[in-house]
């Protein structure tokens, strides 16, 4: 394990993307863990005397309309960004990985049940589920945290059901069977460690789309709800002032963009890390 430790480590600093794509994600998570103890004003003070300021060594990205740093509330909005896309990702994974996996195991009636329960689950997609679910619980972060992780459920799903019955095709689950092994004991042992990669490379995508939903979320009122700062209500906040003060706008989307952008080629470079096969073939 030693000997092929330094090979691993000289595969993935050759994946630009890989590289690249870390850099990045470890920005945005240095960014979340530095709020947590220190941002150059305090996010939800306002002073209304020093609204609309450009940049300056006081206010390193200016000021919005109520007087607040816009540098501390990029900090701080980072943090709702993870938040939704840690726990919305892993409701989805976890929760979509055990149906996959089952589907995979059971094979008949079960899997077609599952397998069609995930496509009636792609009708409600995350927008509409948190619109049904604000209009009965009310906004809030906690309602499009349930309902990007109820729409990532199938999508899990369906990665899993797939990855997992082309390893339950394989000569060494006959070996398995032979020895005795029930399907749980199958699914533990051999197919989850060998779908491991796929899911870890599928949750990396799911989570720079979930940063995404939930911008839109926020957008759109259904996130995020003040004075928590979210890059997605800081959008809509600024939608008003675009010829006053454009940077307003351009600070949340540069911020969500190199976010996505980190975790897509995080995941890509992650996927032809794990597979080189794709690699070579490009």
């Amino acid at each position: 394990m030693s000997g092929a430790t330094p090979g691993f480590w000289r595969r993935a600093l050759r994946q630009r993307s890989l590289v690249i794509g870390l850099l990045l994600t470890a920005l945005l998570l240095a960014t979340a863990a530095l709020s947590l103890v220190w941002t150059p004003w305090p996010p939800y003070d306002m002073a209304m005397d020093a609204t609309l300021h450009p940049p300056s060594a006081a206010h390193w990205l200016g000021t919005d309309a109520y007087g607040r740093d816009v540098a501390s509330l990029l900090l701080v909005g980072a943090r709702s960004s993870i938040l939704v896309g840690v726990i919305a990702v892993g409701i989805g994974l976890s929760l979509g990985a055990a149906l996959g996996l089952l589907a995979a195991a059971r094979g008949g009636w079960v899997e077609e049940a599952i397998m069609r329960l995930a496509d009636f689950t792609f009708a409600f997609p995350a927008l509409l589920l948190a619109i049904m679910l604000t209009a009965v619980f009310g906004p809030g972060i906690v309602n499009a945290i349930i309902a990007i992780g109820i729409f990532y459920i199938p999508t899990f799903a369906r990665v899993t059901r797939a990855s997992a019955r082309a390893v339950w095709a394989r000569d060494y689950i006959l070996a398995a069977r032979a020895c005795g092994k029930g399907p749980g004991r199958i699914t533990v042992e051999h197919v989850l460690p060998n779908i491991a990669s796929v899911l870890i490379v599928q949750a990396t995508i799911q989570f720079a789309l979930a940063i995404l939903a939930e911008a839109a979320l926020s957008y759109l009122g259904l996130g995020t709800q003040p004075p928590q700062p979210s890059w997605g209500r800081m959008l809509a906040e600024a939608q008003t002032l675009m010829f006053q003060a454009p940077l307003l706008a351009v600070w949340p989307g540069l911020a969500i963009a190199l976010a996505v952008l980190g975790l897509n080629l995080l995941g890509d470079g992650l996927r032809d890390l794990l597979d080189p096969r794709l690699a070579r073939q490009r």
